[in-house]
């Protein structure tokens, strides 16, 4: 049987056969990683840039911007500030009286009317002046704002108008923090004052620790995250209250949360004893310069870090020829009554008046009006 030839196969061939293929793989150069990581760190940090700087301002009469309308006094740094008058003739007028508007309004403040209705102006004989705020309505913004510079404002404002040696300063929530500055700023220009539900830093110096916590902790959590952004971190402002991945404070967006009970049936009532274009008019007005520089800018002034505290003011009346008046609610929900009885409570020149079950809005209830100018102007007893 003839047997098979065996074929011999070469070791290197055999080899071959069963060396085992490695997979490919690809690598970026290290250089062209770092550069990639670097060119998107810059993109994010550009995009995060952009997203916390607010939009241009539209200032009155610029181009693009709101026309102006309003009479406008200049003041010292060049800006404008619009401003309405009510009442008496000035040059007849036996009290002149600037007013201070609060948060999210302006010159056409409702509470103005309602404080200084016709029958009052008649019987006493008063001449008031609104304005709006710098970055309200048609006044020009204030970037450079300050707690002093509001009440400087306010002192050029009477004089270009001529309201005299000394004037009555009213201030409404924001605005009645804003009386504070003046009695600091300029007290020998005050007649007298009154602070309707002033509005309150819970960073002031001065109030004990468990007091100012256990308020902070009463508001609604976006609140709370809200103001700390604009105390802690202001530059975060903008952002914060204009993104959608956490809700922004409630007070920036109106929201009726913020209202006690009384509040709502009061702000009921003005709305149907108010015509709509009166309503309109000034809600058309407030926010037309856009946010930033008008509610953005107060929340920063308002719960930032201040050059004072209202407990270290002294009275601007040492001899007793005037008086300063604070009034507040005690179920008010935006201004924490306690803080307030204590800052009152320190300056025993300050006289104080605790409204039970009012909130934040009774300057709108009727017959408030008579009580609170009276007390002021012709030193009535609060009823």
């Amino acid at each position: 049987m003839a047997g098979a030839t065996g074929r011999k196969i070469p070791a290197a061939a055999a080899r071959a056969h069963t060396r085992k293929s490695k997979p490919s793989s690809f690598r970026l150069p290290s250089g062209i990683f770092q550069k990639l990581l670097l060119v998107s760190s810059i993109g994010i940090l550009a995009w995060a840039y952009q997203a916390i700087q607010p939009p241009q301002t539209k200032i009155p009469g610029s181009p693009g911007g709101p026309s102006v309308t309003a009479p406008r006094i200049k003041l010292r740094d060049g800006r404008h500030l619009a401003y309405k008058e009510h009442g008496a003739p000035k040059d007849a007028a036996k009290f002149k009286i600037v007013y201070v508007h609060c948060f999210d309004s302006c010159r056409h403040d409702a509470v103005v009317e309602n404080i200084f209705p016709q029958k009052i102006i008649d019987d006493l004989g008063v001449y008031v002046v609104s304005f709006d705020r710098p970055g309200y309505g048609q006044s020009d913004p204030d970037p450079k704002r300050t707690t002093k510079s509001i009440a400087l404002d306010i002192e050029e404002l009477a004089d270009q108008l001529g309201l005299g040696s000394k004037f009555y300063v009213v201030g409404y929530s924001i605005g009645g923090q804003i009386v504070w500055s003046c009695i600091k700023y300029i007290p020998h220009r005050l007649a007298g004052a009154a602070l309707l539900a002033p509005v309150i830093n819970y960073w002031w110096p001065g109030f004990p620790a468990n007091m100012s916590t256990e308020a902070y902790n009463q508001m609604p959590q976006r609140n709370q995250w809200a103001l700390r952004v604009a105390h802690y971190a202001s530059w975060l402002t903008y952002w914060w209250n204009t993104q959608k991945l956490f809700p922004p404070s409630s007070v920036v967006t109106a929201s009726p949360d913020v209202y006690s009970p009384s509040d709502k049936k009061i702000i009921a009532q003005y709305i149907r004893e108010t015509p709509a274009e009166v309503r309109q008019q000034a809600q058309f007005e407030v926010r037309q310069q856009g946010e930033f520089e008008s509610l953005h800018r107060d929340l920063m002034i308002s719960f930032g870090t201040w050059e004072f505290t209202p407990m270290d003011l002294e009275s601007p009346f040492p001899n007793n020829e005037g008086t300063i008046h604070v009034w507040q609610g005690d179920d008010d929900m935006l201004v924490p009554v306690t803080m307030q009885r204590f800052i009152s409570q320190q300056l025993p020149w300050i006289q104080y008046h605790e409204l039970p079950e009012y909130g934040h809005a009774f300057p709108y209830a009727n017959g408030m009006s008579d009580v609170i100018t009276k007390v002021l102007l012709l030193g009535e007893t609060a009823k």
